[in-house]
């Protein structure tokens, strides 16, 4: 062959190559669409109202249900991971920092983080864990078709069995204190829920409300004389369940609680869920969002149907109560 002719063959050639060998790395690379097989890293902001055991846990079983999807931390995902520290402001500063991000998703923990969330990001898609009453919130238009960008998991707690757990381990009961904060709409519903099952219990509610988690001690002494105290799964007053149970030792009042961490803590007993289970389910969400493109305003929001029976005899032991073998024989849980 001639060697003019030649040399422009082996130059489109090597161009074909080149083009070839770009097309093969864009593809390792990824386009963003969020598939665990690629090469792009996924980043899901964390944001959290406070730490305690409960919303701890449902962070947990959230990474949990990503890495079992392919999604492994450090190599496929990030996760941003931000504590407002009870503070409605700073969540609000959490929300802006994720939309400036451009973060994939966002994981809100919590009723305030959540309503953060919702107000500041309009085209992220946004999942809620350990909220409520969602609607209720103003998160969703309707648990069946949440309408937006945002849906979840509902931690609405079994109050109704709750009380009767009381009637249960209390028969003469008559009186219950519930502490919870007035600024906290999933406590507001909680309390609500209590009322209604207390009249047909035959039990009297008292109310004692704070603001700030330090707050907690002072509102515990304000019930008075009570037969028994009842915490919802209320942030705050989590947040400083020490000095409740310091509270009802020294006096000698029942605790009981809405969920197991408080139980694990000191509360006497709870029918409940397992928060960890919670944020599994959370984890299963976001991969549909991830993996599959599923649409935030037409995903159901979804709850546990398990809940479990927990007991804590030291704690019923360290407030005089005697826990009857019939109560026990049903625990799934049993903390001495």
């Amino acid at each position: 062959m001639n060697r003019r002719k030649l040399l422009p063959a082996l130059g489109l050639l090597a161009v074909s190559a080149l083009t070839l060998a770009g097309c093969a790395s864009t593809a390792e690379t990824g386009s963003g669409d969020g598939d665990a097989g690629s090469k792009k890293m996924i980043t899901i902001g964390v944001t959290q109202i406070v730490a305690h055991p409960a919303l701890d846990a449902t962070l947990v079983g959230f990474k949990k249900a990503l890495t079992e999807a392919g999604y492994v931390e450090g190599t496929d995902v990030t996760y941003d991971e931000q504590n407002a520290q009870g503070d409605q402001a700073t969540a609000s500063t959490i929300a802006g920092k994720f939309k400036d991000d451009n973060v994939d998703l966002v994981l809100a923990i919590a009723t305030p983080t959540a309503q953060a969330a919702a107000q500041t990001i309009t085209d992220i898609p946004v999942l809620f864990t350990a909220v409520t009453e969602p609607k209720e919130a103003g998160l969703v238009a309707e648990w069946d078709a949440p309408g937006a960008n945002i849906t979840g998991t509902s931690d609405l707690n079994p109050v109704k069995e709750q009380l009767q757990l009381i009637k249960d381990v209390l028969p003469d009961a008559k009186t219950v204190g519930i502490i919870y904060s007035s600024g906290e709409v999933n406590s507001d519903v909680q309390v609500e829920l209590a009322k209604d099952a207390a009249k047909k219990l035959g039990l009297t509610i008292k109310e004692a409300t704070v603001t700030v988690a330090s707050e907690v001690s002072q509102a515990a002494e304000s019930l008075g004389d009570v037969d028994a105290i009842y915490i919802p799964t209320d942030n705050k007053v989590t947040e400083g369940i020490g000095s409740v149970i310091q509270f009802a030792e020294a006096k000698q009042i029942p605790l009981f609680g809405a969920e197991g961490g408080q139980v694990e803590s000191g509360a006497i007993a709870t029918y409940g869920i397992d928060y960890t289970d919670l944020g599994f389910q959370t984890g299963l969400m976001a991969v549909r969002i991830l993996k599959d493109g599923a649409d935030p305003a037409t995903m159901p929001v979804e709850t546990l149907d398990k809940i479990s029976l927990i007991i804590n005899t030291g704690a019923a032991e360290r407030m005089g109560v005697t826990i009857p073998a019939a109560v026990l024989d049903k625990a799934d849980k049993v903390i001495d």
